[in-house]
Order: C-alpha cells, then sequence, then structure tokens
C-alpha cells in the first residue's frame, strides 16, 4: 500500500483491537500528561509566547485545558512543549523516540481550527487521523535512526506523522502531501538528543518543534510551496520500513511510562518498586546507601541535585530518591518546590550510579538495571536485573493506566473532568462528532494564570 493511499483511505476500524485499544490508551496517556503539566513553568511560558507571537487569524485552535485562541501554529508550540515537559508520555523503541507528544497537540489544534471554521469531524475520523499520525511518526522515526549517524531527538522526524494525519482531515491530493512530507522534513529541526541528556533544559524531546514543523509544512503546501523528496518516507534505503504499512504496527511496539522521567531511569525505579512492595522498611530515613546497577546511557543521567524540574526530570538519582521519600514519583515530585526538598536531596546524595559492562551490552535491545539498597541496620536488599514497567512484555493493567491517569491530571482536572475526559475518549469511535471531548479540553480554565 502507498503511503497516500494510506493515508486516504484508512479507517479506525481497519485496525486491529488490541491497536485500536492502545491508541485510545495512548490519547488518555497524552491528555492526564497534559494535564499535569498545565500549570508549570514551561507551560506558562510557552503559553505567553504563543499568545504574544501567534494570535488567532483567519484560523484558530484553543490553548489545550485553557481555551485561550491563539493560531494553529502558536497551539502546535505551545501545546508540543507543555506535554514534553513532564516526561510521562509514551515511546518507542525502533525510532528511540515518541509520536504522540507530537501528533496529538498538533492534530487536536488542527482539529479545533476546523471546528472553529464550522467543520465537523466524527469521533471516528479524529482516531483515523490520530492512529495515520503516530504509525506514520513512529516509521519515519525508524527509518531516520537506521540511516542517520547521530542520535535525534522525536522533533526531527515527529512532523512527518503530522503531515500525514492532517493531510487525511484536510483532504490533501497527493501532489501537495508529497510537498507537505518533503517541506516538514527539509525544515525538520537538527535535534543532537544526547546534548539534552547531559544539558537539560526545556527544549527537551523537541516536540514543540516538531508540532510546528508538520502544521507548517501542511499550511505551505496548500499555499503552492512546493519542497522536496522526503527522504525518510521515499529513498530506498528506507523501503523496509514502509513496506508493510497497514499490515504491521509500530504502535503495538510503543511502551508507557509510570513515572514522569527519563525512559533510561524507569528500570531503575520498576526494581525499586518492587522491592519497596516486599520490604516496607525501605523508607527515607532508613537509607544508608543506594547503588544503581545500569547501562552506560542511564549512567550518565545522574542528576543528584537539579537545578529545575528539566533536570530532575533528565535525571536518575532525584526520581529514585523521590520514589523512597515520597512513596510515588508524580507531577509534584519532579517539578516546582520538590526539586529542592532536602528530605529528597538528602537521599539522592547517598546514590550511586555505576555501569555495568553487562547491561550495557544488552542495550538498546534491553533495557534494564538493578538496584542494591543498604538500610542503616545494616540489611542489604537488592533487586534482580529488571526491566522498566510499561513495556509490551511488562504492559501496565487499564487499572494502572487510571492511576497514572488520575495521579497525573489530578493536580489540575477535578475528579468529575477526569472520569468525563475517559468516557469520551471511550465513547470517540462511536460519536458523531468531538464536540463533548473538545468541551473538556479547551473550556476556559484561567485566562489571568
Amino acid at each position: 500500500m502507498s503511503l497516500y493511499s494510506f493515508v486516504r483511505d484508512f479507517r479506525f476500524h481497519h485496525a486491529p483491537s488490541h491497536t485500536r485499544e492502545l491508541l485510545q490508551t495512548c490519547l488518555l496517556d497524552i491528555l492526564g500528561v497534559a494535564a499535569g503539566a498545565r500549570d508549570n513553568h514551561t507551560s506558562q511560558a510557552l503559553k505567553r509566547y504563543a499568545l504574544a507571537h501567534y494570535p488567532a487569524g483567519k484560523l484558530a485552535s484553543r490553548l489545550l485545558f485553557d481555551g485561550r485562541a491563539v493560531h494553529p501554529l502558536g497551539a502546535a508550540w505551545a501545546g508540543g512543549f507543555s506535554v514534553d515537559s513532564l516526561d510521562a508520555h509514551e515511546g518507542h523503541f525502533t525510532s528511540k523516540g515518541h509520536a504522540g507528544a507530537t501528533v496529538v497537540p498538533a492534530l487536536l489544534a488542527i482539529v479545533d481550527a476546523c471546528r472553529e471554521q464550522g467543520r465537523n469531524i466524527s469521533g471516528e475520523e479524529l482516531l483515523s487521523a490520530l492512529c495515520i499520525g503516530y504509525e506514520t511518526a513512529l516509521r519515519a522515526g525508524a527509518a531516520l535512526m537506521a540511516t542517520a549517524p547521530e542520535y535525534h531527538a522525536s522533533g526531527a522526524f515527529s512532523g512527518v506523522g503530522v503531515v500525514c494525519g492532517g493531510a487525511r482531515l484536510l483532504g490533501l491530493d497527493e501532489m501537495r502531501f508529497r510537498h507537505a512530507l518533503g517541506i516538514a522534513e527539509y525544515f525538520g529541526p537538527r535535534c543532537p538528543m544526547m546534548r539534552l541528556v547531559d544539558h537539560p533544559s526545556m527544549l527537551r524531546d523537541a516536540h514543540g518543534a516538531g508540532a510546528y514543523a508538520g502544521i507548517n509544512a501542511l499550511l505551505l503546501a496548500e499555499a503552492g510551496v512546493t519542497g522536496a523528496p522526503a527522504e525518510t518516507v521515499e529513498d530506498d534505503a528506507v523501503a523496509a520500513h514502509w513496506r508493510d504499512l497497514g499490515e504491521r504496527w509500530e504502535i503495538d511496539a510503543q511502551y508507557f511510562k509510570p513515572w514522569p522521567v527519563c525512559r533510561w531511569a524507569q528500570p531503575a525505579l520498576t526494581a525499586v518498586t518492587a522491592l519497596m512492595t516486599e520490604h516496607p522498611q525501605i523508607r527515607g530515613e532508613n537509607i544508608e546507601q543506594i547503588q544503581v546497577q545500569t547501562f552506560h546511557e542511564s549512567m550518565r543521567l545522574q542528576g543528584h541535585t537539579p537545578a529545575n524540574a528539566d533536570e530532575a526530570q533528565y535525571a536518575l538519582a532525584f526520581p529514585l530518591a523521590a520514589l523512597v521519600v515520597r512513596g510515588q514519583v508524580g507531577p509534584l515530585e519532579v517539578t516546582g518546590e520538590a526539586v529542592h526538598a532536602s528530605d529528597i536531596l538528602a537521599v539522592s546524595q547517598r546514590i550511586e550510579i555505576v555501569e555495568s559492562d553487562e547491561l550495557s551490552a544488552r542495550f538498546p535491545n534491553e533495557i534494564l538495571s538493578r538496584v542494591s539498597i543498604q538500610l542503616k541496620d545494616g540489611q542489604v536488599l537488592t533487586s534482580p536485573i529488571t526491566a522498566a514497567k510499561g513495556d509490551p512484555e511488562t504492559a501496565m493493567t487499564h487499572a494502572e493506566f487510571l492511576a497514572k491517569f488520575n495521579l497525573l491530571a489530578g493536580i489540575s482536572l477535578g475528579p468529575e473532568q477526569r472520569r468525563d475526559i475517559e468516557q469520551a475518549i471511550a465513547a470517540l469511535p462511536g460519536s458523531p462528532s468531538c464536540e463533548r471531548l473538545f468541551a473538556l479540553l479547551f473550556e476556559q480554565a484561567g485566562a489571568t494564570r
């Protein structure tokens, strides 16, 4: 199947039932992250930026969990940055990146702009566009990682998914679609990812840039601007990544994060969670020392004394200490005042992170850690080599997804709104419009904040 045929003809009900369920879970998961990130420093800064520099005009999209209208390009910047600012969104091994944190805010902005112009989008059509966006972004990312010498952040490829999902919503013909793909790839950001691992900042995984690049490419192609062929889609060297489109689903290979921190820290948090369940005496005041044995990339995280929320989430020591001290790691443990909390920092200083040659050799096919905890009474508790919770092989249950959604979204949304969002997403396949869900996502939520 050609890419354009897939974009034009695919319907959500064509996907296998497991893939459909995962896609709806992805949407709930991303919206939980967006709600949890609504009031943090990065989200507020990008809302101000979008309102100041991308005012609504002929096209208008509302800001997520805010309601104020901006141009879709501003909504793309703000939405992508906001979701990216709380590192809890799903990811994908082969692309070494993420799709949803770009695709969801960008396509929601496009649908909202269509709605503002009087066009109705059904729940099935929204889910079809999201499924197209996810699947094509992940394949473009895998193609990029297979052909580029440098590790690129997700924004370098995720705009391709925005173009594919957006072209479906906007009804682009094949010529303009191909130009939009080429524009999005050509103007896609470089995003050297390891620089952000070593020097964390608000730039994160570049989802705001990817969302902007995708919507910008669609608008330019609609205006008649031409683009060079997109190599990650059309080059012979990447043909294998696209050959089974519509038959095999990269969406099925995604992992989900129980905690809002870097993926490479998750195996250690999984291991300590299991130890804490088995040994309730593991508490902050009882810790003498913790040693984490892990793979090289995870060892580079370190992060014993973060200066801000970005460093706290691109860290291993600090969130691990927060888990031991506070019993959970949610938005309030890795943002705001908690980043400087003396009780967490005290335990963080007692954590040693060392590279294991064995675990480094098993990366990236396996992402593993092992943790030993020495208590003040001399007892030493050691985990087995542990994979992260949330991988396809260690999948989260529906109850665990709901618990995560409520933990993240609960800091900004009340129980009734959270329940209504969950129900509205579940009802999308049979909904004649997105109106119910969009009323919950874009209601005015404090324009003076």
